[in-house]
């Protein structure tokens, strides 16, 4: 920006810094291949959602902020594009296989997958008119077999609610949740599901595809491996102390620090702040964390603090993320259908130079 007093010109220090990386690595294609792909410069153009100055906007509104009030099925009209109460039919589709009473999650992938059935020539995702209720029985699928019901024309976390037994306050809770996790930019989830969209496969495969992905204990399984350090603090007498020799060790604390969010991530502020109260107890080695290591608590941590205030099903944690998330993976599909191109990057080949 011109700098009124003078004829200098000012530049904001966040884009010197990055002048300066990009100069750093001038053109060599394996460091701009990883810097690219590792929490790097962006690889694809959307405009779903972004993180900007720490906070989450899906198409522009503050993720935060909507989840307040709104519920998945208008975040779903916002981030496909469609008018409000048109992302999801007035009636529930039918799943063409079977879904057990009372699964758990682990296995959510599976029965997903053999419960559903469709191909990319589907008459409903070739219909403009059908297509945003086709996606809303894709979403209402996925809730199926995480609750071991039949698909519901009711709001998700109403289903939720109502299968858990959960009163209106855990009820809004768990609309919360699955606001803030709908979309995250071009997660390993998303990314997957945008890859399989690219080769015109159906809409249902993007949405397994970003289930596989979100199953990687560096995603959303992350949040199996914060109920077995929160297990070992709930059998400890002094949960400090449980921190302090965890971290003497050497090892960091799942469900604590994000790349984008140095900060804090707003997500988990936003569910915490409605449970910690509650949880005095958990607040306090949750303080411990964050200043012995100066990382702040994750979406996964607030997910797995979800799971534990309310009492839900082991595995609700992983569930509700995979829901929520449900919504983003679909509107990363119908974006990308509309890039004529497979998405095909080429590899920094490191192998034995090919003879000739």
């Amino acid at each position: 920006m011109p700098d009124p007093h003078s004829r200098e010109s000012r530049y904001s220090a966040e884009a010197v810094e990055r002048l300066a990386e990009q100069r750093a690595r001038g053109r060599r294609p394996r460091e701009v291949a990883r810097s690219a792909l590792n929490w790097g410069a962006p690889v694809l153009s959307s405009s779903i959602a972004t993180v900007a100055g720490g906070y989450l906007y899906y198409r522009g509104e503050d993720a935060v902020a909507l989840a307040r009030s709104a519920v998945l099925e208008a975040v779903a009209s916002l981030l496909w594009q469609v008018p409000a109460g048109a992302a999801f039919g007035g009636t529930a589709q039918p799943l063409s296989g079977v879904v057990t009473r009372d699964a758990g999650s682990d296995d959510l992938l599976a029965r997903f997958a053999a419960a559903t059935g469709d191909d990319a020539t589907a008459s409903w995702q070739l219909d403009p008119a059908r297509l945003a209720a086709g996606c809303g029985d894709l979403v209402r699928a996925l809730t199926a077999c995480l609750l071991g019901t039949r698909p519901d024309a009711a709001p998700v976390h109403a289903q939720c609610a109502a299968a858990w037994g959960l009163d209106e306050a855990g009820a809004d809770l768990v609309r919360a949740a699955l606001v803030l996790c709908a979309d995250h930019e071009l997660n390993a989830s998303s990314f997957t599901a945008r890859c399989i969209a690219s080769t015109g496969a159906s809409l249902r495969a993007a949405v397994i595809g970003g289930l596989a992905a979100l199953s990687g204990p560096k995603h959303g399984g992350t949040t199996a491996r914060i109920e077995a350090f929160w297990d070992t603090l709930d059998a400890a007498p002094r949960p400090e102390a449980v921190v302090r020799q965890h971290l003497s060790g050497g090892q960091s604390v799942p469900g604590f620090g994000h790349a984008l969010y140095p900060e804090g991530d707003a997500r988990a502020r936003a569910l915490l702040a409605a449970i910690l109260p509650l949880r005095p107890a958990w607040g306090g080695w949750i303080r411990q964390i964050v200043a012995l290591t100066g990382q702040h608590p994750n979406v996964d941590l607030g997910l797995v603090a979800l799971r534990r205030h309310l009492g839900l099903p082991a595995g609700a944690a992983f569930g509700l993320f995979a829901l929520g998330r449900s919504v983003g993976w679909i509107a990363h599909g119908l974006e990308q259908r509309g890039d004529p191109h497979l998405i095909r990057p080429r590899a920094v080949y490191t192998g034995q130079v090919p003879a000739r």
